[in-house]
């Protein structure tokens, strides 16, 4: 089986991705968030910083494309090549409303002639492998069969699917049942991707799905980044767990404090951070609360040490 982070915009960065990557069970890939090409033909500089090999040495990182222009995604795909990036990935599953709005992200699936027109004309064109990372639809799951139909049409390395429509965001249960319509009936490989929260939920898709042999992690482990090494069996001792991941949390706090300007910017990513991390600590509201609130590096250091002193620590 092999396992992937997710691109997850404002978190999985290359700051995050190297920190974990040292102190945790190594991923097979890391997905880099979304970058969107313009139509100048160039990329942000913090998405160029993302992706740079100099900023991902020994990661084996797959840059992610929003776009719904074919041109564009051509262009990127390109810069991304002589990067040294051999695949790249397109995101049909984003279901930000500013994204959709714009017919991007899960908001392409409203369009499968759009969208047939558009893979055509990238995976004639584009020297890289595509990978595509997906949702069941719009609206509706029954929406999947035709855009099934669509994806095998492609040499698409690899199928990222989240079973969800875009109108579910991340509420209801997955939908096993039209997933598995991707992995019978795809010509692609498949992976999983959704609501993997523990080891017992990872065990739960194996079950229903033994011929699976991809899973993609997000909100599970950026929760708890030893999500990993639980499913494999593979913790450490307790009581070097707190010790490891405190390591982890100062690299990563860190590297913000390296790459941003004061203590505003650093904190914000940093409490962005601990709305998935707080539940691996048992009580400890009044700490937590101090993380949320702090404005200094000083008053936001004293609240992480104390809440790691104090605090059953659950990772």
């Amino acid at each position: 089986m092999k396992f992937y982070l997710a691109p997850m915009e404002g978190i999985t960065g290359y700051i995050y991705r190297n920190a974990y990557h040292r102190y945790f069970l190594p991923m097979d890939k890391y997905f880099s968030p979304f970058l969107v090409p313009n139509r100048n033909r160039s990329l942000k500089s913090r998405e160029l910083e993302d992706v740079s090999p100099e900023h991902n040495r020994g990661l084996p990182l797959v840059p992610q494309i929003l776009t719904n222009c074919p041109e564009d995604f051509i262009w990127a795909a390109k810069k991304l090549g002589e990067l040294g990036y051999g695949e790249v990935n397109l995101n049909l599953g984003c279901p930000s409303g500013t994204v959709v709005s714009k017919g991007r992200g899960a908001g392409f699936l409203a369009d499968p002639e759009g969208l047939l027109r558009f893979l055509d004309a990238v995976f004639s064109k584009c020297q890289n492998e595509i990978s595509v990372k997906t949702r069941l639809g719009m609206e509706n799951p029954e929406e999947f069969e035709g855009l099934m139909a669509i994806y095998n049409r492609f040499p698409i390395k690899e199928l990222i699917v989240h079973p969800r429509v875009r109108e579910d965001y991340y509420k209801n249960t997955p939908n096993t049942e039209a997933f598995s319509l991707a992995l019978e009936g795809g010509r692609a490989p498949v992976c999983y991707n959704g609501d993997i929260f523990s080891r017992e939920a990872f065990l739960n898709i194996q079950t229903l799905f033994p011929g699976l042999n991809a899973v993609m992690l997000g909100r599970g482990v950026i929760g708890d980044p030893a999500l990993l090494e639980k499913i494999k069996g593979k913790e450490l001792p307790a009581a070097e767990r707190k010790e490891r991941f405190q390591m982890f949390h100062d690299a990563v706090y860190e590297g913000y404090q390296e790459i941003m300007s004061g203590p505003r910017n650093t904190l914000f990513k940093m409490k962005e951070l601990w709305t998935y991390m707080d539940g691996l600590f048992e009580g400890g509201e009044r700490y937590k609360k101090k993380i949320r609130k702090a404005e200094r590096f000083d008053s936001y250091e004293e609240a992480v040490k104390t809440l790691l002193s104090q605090c059953e620590f659950k990772g």
